[in-house]
């Protein structure tokens, strides 16, 4: 598109916003009618460990998204010389699942917490036996169980449970709406139906009375709804919210808000049986479309679905890049000290470089890089952690190389009861996020981690923003098409990507590196325990 088409799209409504609010950053991602990027805007924060529980504040979520949006507008402003006063659509999604219980007028009853929390073992492991369906701790479900068990005051003025997604769509639109493939973290889905499995609900419910709460969960989840239907409208005060100058009008079209699960989904063409996707940035998850229900129930294999209620087993790990990061920080600082500045690029693709160049199984390094629990592993409390064989030499591509590894190894675990036990068909798999933002690295060391291919589309930085972007575009321009076939006909058609196939020697090097992993796990798991 040319400069003055563009400009003629934006000032027409021809565009679509897609808001996420990741791990570390929330992002703005405005799109044309071909799908392509225009403008973005972003704001970072962190969450925050209070008394115990992983959360973020909700009043940080709605300035984050003022933030991101403001410096979208500003971009679009400066770019094509007008202002973003309407859109074709938008839609919100977020980190998945969590914790979010609000009363009757919308206020949060507790802190949101968090998918990265691992303090509902026990609930969750009762909840998995209860449905013979496998329940994550991270699951809305299992947070609300915990409470209920604890008897938290809260509970009997819960009037709505949500997710950070759902809340912000609901200060958008004032409607408690919920994409299918994000409703599929906070309760099992009945994929026929596209809706919470009601045998499920009914058997929740004898939980409810047991313990004398007064609602039943019926009242209080969300409505569950595909990609391509409408969730509602941007209402005044929502348009207010989002763009305090006043500058955007109400009444723009909303979908259905999703989790970063169902974004990278999109963003990676991978909603399809046999495709799937593997997203590393904080947390590290793969996700597989499948053909057929798996043969059992498997407690490191979540039962989710893609935006459109497909089945998807996924297999996902609380901590991926953030040790790395901190690593490479330290290394960063060091040459900062020295004298030396390397943009944060450099800096990253010389470590990754080095990372190849290293023996394929580390020169005997084993890494951990769990910051909290990791229920693939059973680690009920994480903690970075080095070990390494002291008759054999240090070398930085050896430690860099079992970085990467550490971030590989619970994803690995859990991958091959996907592959190896139930031998799920997977005709591709496509990799996105900060784990692949350095060329070849990431993706060539995945490969041979898991043993098969891993594609990288040149699309993949733009991530799961564009990824929701795309969703808001199909729920007005979607014409019937089925979600795979819109994003098969009208976003990949021609799209460009590079593949990786396993290498021999880093397939055997990653083996090594999993025995000692493997073996280690019991030393892992007393550091955790430890409070030092």
């Amino acid at each position: 598109m040319t400069k003055s088409q563009i400009t003629a799209a934006i000032r027409s409504g021809e565009t679509a916003l897609g808001l996420e609010l990741g791990s570390t950053r929330i992002k703005a991602v405005l799109i044309g009618p071909d799908h392509s990027p225009l403008a973005s805007g972003a704001f970072d924060w962190e969450n925050s460990l209070s008394d115990g529980i992983w959360t973020y504040k909700l009043e940080d979520a709605v300035s984050g998204i003022q933030s991101a949006y403001r410096e979208l507008s500003e971009s679009v402003r400066e770019q094509y010389g007008t202002e973003l006063s309407t859109l074709g659509a938008l839609g919100i999604s977020a980190m998945m699942h969590g914790y979010l219980p609000l009363d009757k007028d919308g206020r949060a009853l507790s802190e949101f917490r968090t998918w990265r929390n691992t303090v509902t073992e026990e609930e969750a492991a009762l909840l998995t036996e209860r449905f013979s369906f496998n329940i994550p701790q991270r699951w809305s479900i299992s947070h609300l169980y915990r409470a209920i068990r604890l008897g938290e005051p809260h509970v009997n003025k819960l009037a709505h449970l949500t997710t950070l997604a759902g809340y912000i769509h609901w200060r958008l639109t004032g409607e408690y709406r919920m994409g299918v493939g994000e409703a599929a973290g906070m309760f099992p889905i009945d994929s026929e139906k596209c809706g919470f499995d009601p045998a499920m609900m009914d058997s929740f419910d004898r939980v409810l009375e047991e313990n004398s709460v007064p609602w039943r969960l019926r009242d209080v989840l969300p409505e569950v709804l595909p990609a391509g239907a409408n969730a509602g409208a941007l209402t005044p005060e929502g348009a207010r919210l989002l763009d305090p100058t006043g500058v955007l009008q109400p009444g723009i079209p909303v979908c259905p808000p999703e989790g970063d699960a169902g974004t990278g989904m999109v963003a990676t063409n991978s909603v399809a049986p046999r495709t799937g996707n593997v997203s590393a940035g904080t947390s590290i998850f793969a996700m597989v479309v499948l053909e057929k229900p798996l043969g059992r129930v498997y407690p490191e294999l979540d039962m989710v679905t893609t935006p459109s209620g497909a089945p998807v087993a996924m297999v996902h790990c609380n901590t991926c890049t953030s040790d790395i990061d901190a690593w490479v920080s330290i290394f960063g600082e060091l040459l900062e000290r020295a004298g030396v500045k390397l943009t944060k690029s450099q800096l990253y693709e010389t470590l990754y470089s080095e990372a190849l160049n290293a023996a394929p199984g580390c020169d005997g390094v084993t890494a951990y890089n769990c910051y909290s629990g990791e229920p693939v592993i059973g680690l009920p409390e994480g903690r970075p952690l080095i070990m390494r064989q002291p008759e054999l030499p240090l070398t930085l591509g050896g430690f860099m190389r079992a970085q990467l590894y550490a971030a590989m190894a619970p994803l690995k675990i859990g991958m091959d009861l996907l592959l190896k036990e139930e031998h799920a068909a997977l005709d591709r798999l496509t990799g996105h996020g900060g784990l692949f933002k350095t060329p070849v690295v990431g993706q060539r060391l995945m490969a041979g981690a898991l043993n098969v291919p891993v594609s990288v589309m040149e699309t993949a930085g733009e991530g799961g923003p564009w990824g929701m972007a795309i969703l808001a575009m199909y729920s007005i321009r979607g014409n019937g098409l089925t979600l795979p076939d819109y994003l098969e006909e009208r976003v990949f058609s021609g799209a460009k990507g590079s593949t990786a196939q396993p290498e021999p020697e880093d397939t055997e090097g990653f083996e090594a590196f999993l025995s000692r992993y493997s073996a280690g796990l019991p030393v892992e798991r007393l550091a955790g325990e430890t409070k030092l």
